[in-house]
């Protein structure tokens, strides 16, 4: 089983993102909270589908998929008017896609999660910009903070939820591009394969 590996935290400036975020945060978190599917089809997004940002001063042109991840993630002045939080599920957009790689914005209010997943064979990282998130693998369980990332192989199998009582963002990166993603069940008689989603569908 790949291992994933954890990075040191980054400094970002939290207060600018709290700012914008407070208003929505405070009047959905007060509303019931959905019971959490595993397909992203029943969450809301806004995606800018194949379309290649090649003139984003946000997005990394060299480094690693972490290099990108945290640096994107501290850099919230290039992507926060873009958030939205949706008590319906977690809120994401794709901010660039190319041949090599692709980057997606994510908004988790509490309770909101992912399930257990792999990403089809490509490799990823994501970070932390805001609150913190809390990813299981089938090793372990760890939580994650502001400014703190973790690095995946192509056959990693994980979720990430947020555990805590305030809305949380994060950067996801991936590479070569998600075509697929495989959904699982952790039963007693071991990982069971409960479905299947192709990049069409998100």
């Amino acid at each position: 089983m790949p291992t994933a590996a954890t990075r040191p935290r980054l400094r970002v400036d939290r207060r600018r993102l709290h700012v914008d975020l407070r208003r929505q945060a405070s009047a959905l978190c007060r509303r019931p909270r959905p019971v959490q599917t595993s397909g992203m089809s029943k969450e809301r997004h806004m995606s800018l589908g194949s379309t290649t940002i090649t003139t984003d001063p946000a997005v990394p042109r060299h480094g690693t998929l972490t290099d990108t991840a945290r640096l994107l993630a501290a850099n919230s002045r290039d992507w926060l008017a873009r958030v939205r939080l949706s008590a319906e599920g977690r809120w994401y957009e794709r901010l660039h896609r190319d041949e090599d790689r692709e980057i997606w914005l994510i908004s988790w209010l509490p309770g909101q999660g992912t399930g257990l997943h792999d990403h089809g064979g490509s490799r990823g990282a994501f970070a932390v910009a805001l609150g913190e998130l809390e990813e299981r693998d089938l090793d372990a369980t760890r939580t994650l903070v502001t400014g703190e990332s973790r690095s995946f192989g192509a056959d990693y199998i994980h979720e990430v939820r947020n555990a805590s009582a305030a809305p949380a963002i994060s950067v996801h990166v991936y590479s070569p591009p998600l075509a697929a993603m495989n959904r699982y069940d952790l039963t007693p008689s071991g990982l069971v394969k409960v479905d299947a989603e192709e990049a069409g569908q998100w």
